[in-house]
This record gives C-alpha cells, structure tokens and sequence, in this order.
C-alpha cells in the first residue's frame, strides 16, 4: 500500500517556506509594470513590479488561489529581483518548478499562471514608462 503524502514531511523546505510566505503579498499603488490573469483553474494572479535602472527591485503581488500559487508567487520573487529585465525574460515555468522541488505535477499549471503574469507586467512595463 502507497503511504498517503504527508504536507509538511514530504515537501521540500524550499516549497514549505515558499508557501508560507506572506510578505510579498500586496498591492502596489503605482507599480512600474503590472500584470494581471486568471487560469483555467480559477486562481488569478496580480503581479506589480518595482524597476529602477532596468533592474527588478520588487516583486509583489495579489492571489487568489491556491497555496501551490502563492509559492511560485514567491519563488518568482526570489528567482527575478535583483535581475536586469532583460535577464528575467529567461526565467520558465520549469525554473520555478525546479526552484520549488515539490510542486505537484497537477499543479505545475500554477507555474505557468505565474510566469505568464510576470511576462504581462514586464511586458506593460515596457511598452510604456520603462522605455521612455
């Protein structure tokens, strides 16, 4: 008989911690590039990005969905401060999956959701006030 998955015994503390984290999660009144987008599973992600010189020095974001969201809110978080915008253009869906060791393949839709908001803020951020 398989052993039923135990949350906090069988996910790896980078995904524990990614989960739980709080922090990041609020609205930025005048964001330099914003996302928003709702998937197919009903949870939307807002994602607001603070840049200055090219660089991504904030990430914050809104969520309503699942824990599995919010911690690829926040392993994008880690994964693009600090980046020239350029740079974060590269980061995948799989970087985020990797980056997080446990997230459920069921969930790795959640990645996607993630990134794919982070493509529209970076995107609005260029087109507009970011290139100017």
């Amino acid at each position: 008989m398989e052993k039923p998955f135990d949350y906090w015994q069988d996910h790896s503390e980078t995904f524990l911690i990614m989960a739980n984290l709080w922090d990041k999660r609020k609205t930025v009144e005048k964001p330099d590039g914003y996302g928003k987008k709702t998937g197919d599973c009903g949870d939307t992600v807002a994602i607001y990005l603070g840049i200055k010189n090219g660089v991504i020095n904030a990430i914050n974001y809104e969520l309503q969905g699942c824990m599995n969201t919010n911690a690829c809110c926040n392993a994008l978080a880690t994964l693009a401060e600090g980046k020239m915008v350029e740079q974060s253009w590269e980061i995948t869906p799989k970087d985020i999956i990797d980056f997080l060791e446990t997230l459920p393949i069921d969930h790795h839709h959640c990645a996607e959701l993630t990134v794919g908001t982070f493509y529209l803020a970076l995107v609005e951020w260029s087109a507009g006030k970011g290139n100017k």
